[in-house]
């Protein structure tokens, strides 16, 4: 059960990038005159769910769209997000880093003696391939936890899938993205069945009340 991913797990990989340009400010202009508040507009209601074919004996599901809208999806996604963003935050630290000393040699290099732009420069040379290193353990971290959430998902979604399958006496439960599907009844989606069914069920190791 593949058909899904949680989040983005990937760092952006790249040198320092240099500081670009400012673009000037336009000037001041005079206030254009207040328009009359616009009346406020509805939202369009979304269409309600298609009817279950009567006697229908397969059904489908949209796997990504569970991930993306169940409880258990949202969580795993936000646990994914903040380790990408406390790694992204820590590389960008490095990298200042690297700027910092990059920006020394070349301001101070008519200054300094052969010996200190040495050092500055294996000072540097060894941050870049601190950066290289620490963005390759960040995206090895990254993809396990990414395929540790996949794996405790299924083992959520399948007795769920198998439930739904027993109450409207399924024999088959596709998923239509992976299946090849191009067409079908609407109604016979029943990704808002499993989603409802996934967030009232306890979570793997719940204590009871």
């Amino acid at each position: 059960m593949k058909g899904f991913a949680f989040g983005a797990a990937l760092i952006l990989v790249g040198t320092v990038a240099a500081a670009s340009a400012q673009t000037p400010a336009a000037p001041p202009q005079k206030p254009a005159a207040p328009a009359a508040p616009a009346a406020p507009a509805q939202a369009p209601q979304p269409p309600p769910p298609a009817p279950f074919p009567e006697g229908a004996r397969w059904a489908f599901v949209v796997l990504q769209r569970i991930a993306n809208e169940s409880a258990d999806g949202k969580a795993a996604t936000a646990q994914i997000q903040a380790l990408q963003q406390k790694k992204a935050a820590e590389l960008t630290e490095k990298q200042k880093q690297l700027q910092g000393i990059q920006a020394k040699l070349e301001k101070e290099a008519s200054v300094m003696s052969v010996t200190a732009q040495s050092d500055l420069a294996k000072q540097a040379e060894k941050l870049n391939t601190d950066i290289q290193r620490f963005t390759q353990d960040a995206q090895q971290e990254l993809t396990e936890l990414q395929e540790q959430l996949r794996l405790q998902f299924e083992s959520r979604v399948q007795p769920v899938l198998d439930e739904v399958r027993q109450e409207k006496g399924l024999h088959f439960i596709f998923n239509g993205p992976d299946s090849g599907l191009v067409a079908a009844d609407p109604g016979l989606d029943i990704s808002l069945d499993v989603i409802k069914k996934l967030d009232a069920a306890k979570p793997a190791g719940a204590k009871p009340n």
